[in-house]
């Protein structure tokens, strides 16, 4: 049994306070969906747990599987078992896409690494993900469209075994098939390593594919309301105003 927890989180960044006193427990298994405006701090939760150092924790605590990760560099988050999936996933030119995998992989997994089960497991997922293996030569996300971008961000995930996966928006800019195809591979994966997941988004479109177990409700840098999906029936229907002075 994995756990992630956050304790009383605060934190800012460029001398602003967006997060203020996040409190949130995501077992193995578990899928929460974190919901809210813009500009509440959405984004902001998932790059502070994931160790962005642009962002500065003022007060609280991030613990993984019991261990204090609050000051840990991303990488050591990442080789411990978290992922988090980009917004908006970078390019990166000069790196191919294999390069970038291999690299990731590899460092993840040290000496174990085996380079013939990794090739064999980038051809898997990239079938199942309906992905040309002629992306594995071009530049890391360059020239891919947003569905592509979005699917290799789910292609790394399969690759890296997360056992906390965060999704920031990873339902937007796709079109509907992109957006099923996204979406049944979450929770397959989900469903196959028993994962926590944390995805954040606007619609409930994705929901259609993944069912939460948690529903929160981020404003103003605290989670307002949480429950069941029930909730996004609400937020679809009526919008957030009535979770305002929850």
């Amino acid at each position: 049994m994995h756990t992630l927890e956050i304790k009383n989180l605060h934190a800012k960044i460029e001398g602003k306070e967006i997060l203020k006193g996040i409190n949130l427990t995501i077992k193995s298994g578990e899928v929460h969906v974190i919901m809210g405006p813009n500009g509440v701090g959405k984004s902001t939760l998932s790059h502070v747990i994931m160790g962005n150092p642009n962002y500065e924790v003022t007060e609280g605590s991030i613990l993984l599987d019991n261990v204090d990760i609050t000051h840990m560099g991303t990488d050591e988050r990442a080789r411990k078992g978290l992922f988090l999936s980009f917004q908006n996933p970078p390019e990166i030119e000069g790196v191919t896409t294999a390069d970038f995998l291999k690299a990731s992989v590899s460092t993840k997994e040290g000496e174990s690494f085996k380079m013939l089960a990794f090739a064999r497991e980038v051809d898997t997922y990239m079938k199942k993900l309906d992905m040309k293996k002629e992306f594995l030569n071009r530049p890391f996300n360059e020239g891919f469209s947003g569905g592509e971008k979005k699917k290799m961000e789910i292609l790394s995930m399969y690759m890296l075994k997360p056992t906390m996966a965060i999704l920031d928006e990873i339902d937007s800019g796709l079109d509907v098939d992109s957006l099923k195809t996204v979406g049944e591979h979450i929770y397959a994966y989900q469903e196959e390593q028993q994962a926590g997941l944390l995805l954040i988004t606007h619609y409930q479109r994705l929901l259609d594919y993944i069912k939460p177990d948690f529903v929160h409700i981020l404003m103003d840098g605290i989670i307002k309301t949480t429950g069941d999906a029930t909730l996004v029936e609400q937020i679809e229907k009526n919008g957030y105003d009535n979770f305002k002075k929850a």
